[in-house]
């Protein structure tokens, strides 16, 4: 009898993690080719389960990344904003980076903005999405793309999360008036890197950071919401810049996000995904209200 009630007990125990395990995900991903204005846009989509429709939002990526982000950082997001926040995503491939066969030359702002509008209208033909409740969000550089998307596209996005924006990309160690001098003697600059192949940069970008004012055009031609997110510790991207995001909108719904002790890629090659998670959680807290 005691054996057949520890058999039974057993089972009881187990019957949970059964159930779990033959439980449907809370979303699913497919890998896409979207057919862009002058070449071809690889992208992952990650859907919420069920029938929507659902809102949807663009992942722009940084500089020298790919759409999975630094340490898979948007790989991490995309399933955590599907099931826990009920938000679709997308995110892209821009020129020269991940499984994009573009040349990164054809890379500007003005590109960019074209590959997140390509983007959104995929999304917001899709029977599960509802293309008025479309965002747009970016890291870095890719932050920098999401300010303008909505400053040009204002119809398309109707919300805005910045990861450790970068309004002004004259950083230092990144792009430098000798940078700029090289790019107008060659038609190019060489942007280097220690975790991937070089990049050919075009004086077409370099002419876009020189005399785009981007939180000018940002504070002009968009009144929706941004949240701003950065680390403390950033020190690649100053974390006072996602202050000046938010202070340019004048949208009551805007504000900032600042995460103790977080670099600009969030901790994600620490191992420590503490800081990655929080950051996602205030994403989507941040979409689902105003998305809604």
């Amino acid at each position: 009898m005691k054996t057949l009630t520890a058999i039974l007990l057993t089972l009881c125990l187990l019957l949970p993690c059964i159930a779990l395990a033959d439980e449907a995900p809370g979303f699913t991903e497919e890998i896409i080719t979207i057919a862009g204005e002058n070449y071809d846009i690889p992208a992952t989509v990650c859907l919420p389960a069920g029938e929507g429709p659902f809102p949807a939002v663009v992942m722009l990526h940084g500089t020298g990344s790919t759409r999975d982000e630094a340490g898979n950082g948007y790989a991490y997001a995309a399933p955590v904003l599907a099931e826990k926040y009920g938000i679709a995503t997308i995110r892209i491939d821009f020129p020269g980076n991940g499984d994009s066969t573009a040349d990164y030359m054809l890379y500007t702002f003005r590109s960019a903005v074209a590959d997140a509008k390509a983007a959104a209208e995929y999304m917001a033909a899709l029977d599960v999405i509802d293309g008025d409740r479309i965002g747009v969000m970016g890291w870095s550089q890719g932050g920098t793309d999401a300010l303008l998307a909505c400053a040009w596209e204002p119809d398309t996005f109707k919300s805005l999360v910045t990861w450790a924006g970068a309004p002004d990309m004259m950083l230092d160690g990144f792009f430098s008036q000798e940078d700029y001098e090289e790019a107008k003697a060659n038609g190019f600059f060489v942007m280097e890197f220690d975790w991937r192949e070089n990049l050919n940069v075009s004086l077409d970008w370099c002419n876009d950071v020189a005399n785009t004012d981007v939180l000018a055009e940002f504070s002009r031609g968009y009144t929706g919401p941004v949240l701003a997110i950065a680390g403390l510790s950033d020190d690649t991207v100053d974390p006072e810049w996602s202050s000046k995001i938010a202070a340019a909108s004048a949208n009551e719904a805007s504000g900032t996000f600042f995460i103790e002790g977080m670099d600009h890629t969030f901790n994600v090659f620490t191992g420590d995904l503490t800081a990655l998670y929080a950051a996602i959680d205030a994403t989507g807290e941040f979409f689902a209200k105003t998305l809604r």
